[in-house]
């Protein structure tokens, strides 16, 4: 079996990783077959969208290629990885200026992502993470964190965690149940989100939550001990109300 480069093994990670279904050993095996071997930086380089949706498909049976059920954008996503652009990403949003103090009573969240500002990523394989400062009011992106270099960690899930131990909250897809424990005690509370949504528009449904958080986010905010007890009545009321 051919041993290939971190950068060229990187590449083809990435790629699988927007591919739903499509693991790292299928992939390569769908490279060799239309790019031939062994596989280096220019036969990357000359793979196209038709090369993968062939390919992914007699793989899966559907010699046409046409229902697969991966979406086009995707795939034109993995193509520009395995070309080695790792920002192929077209639909990044754009970083906003920040530094400290700049939005009061705030927390920092991070958003598990694997294409444009959606938030569509698992803890464990998402490409990158959006890093927002968000208050009541404002929601500001200040940095976009590739997860690029996980892969060659001894602890890809501690690596994950260092990378947004400055945040207190993250959304993802899904996590497992041991790398959900590394997240807690980094003091990061993780938050499951099952389908597919827009990073702003679940970052908007949580600024409710400024209204009467509940005691861990009260402490993130500065509140007294005191303040943090009415938020938890507060909170006990709602939900008798309920």
């Amino acid at each position: 079996m051919q041993q290939l480069s971190r950068e060229l093994a990187l590449r083809i990670a990435l790629a699988s990783r927007v591919l739903p279904g499509v693991d790292v050993q299928k992939l390569i095996g769908v490279l060799h077959s239309k790019v031939g071997s062994p596989l280096d930086d220019e036969k990357l380089k000359s793979v196209t969208v038709t090369n993968l949706k062939t390919g992914i498909g007699s793989h899966d049976g559907e010699e046409d290629g046409e229902d697969i059920g991966i979406g086009l954008e995707n795939i034109k996503l993995a193509v520009r990885y395995l070309w080695g652009e790792e920002e192929g990403d077209e639909g990044l949003p754009e970083i906003q200026p920040y530094k400290d103090g700049d939005v009061p009573e705030s927390i920092r969240v991070a958003i598990a992502s694997n294409s444009g500002a959606l938030l569509n990523g698992h803890f464990g394989s998402c490409i990158r993470f959006l890093v927002y400062q968000l208050s009541k009011s404002e929601i500001r992106l200040i940095d976009i964190r590739s997860t690029i270099e996980a892969d060659s960690a001894d602890d890809r899930n501690l690596f994950r965690v260092n990378l947004i131990k400055d945040c207190q909250v993250l959304f993802v897809q899904s996590i497992g149940g041991p790398a959900a424990a590394k997240v807690i005690r980094a003091d990061i509370y993780p938050i499951k989100v099952p389908d597919v949504i827009e990073a702003a528009e679940q970052l908007r449904e949580f600024q409710k939550v400024f209204d009467a958080p509940p005691p861990w986010m009260a402490k993130i905010l500065g509140k007294t001990a005191e303040e943090r007890k009415r938020f938890s009545y507060a909170e006990e009321d709602i939900k008798a109300e309920g």
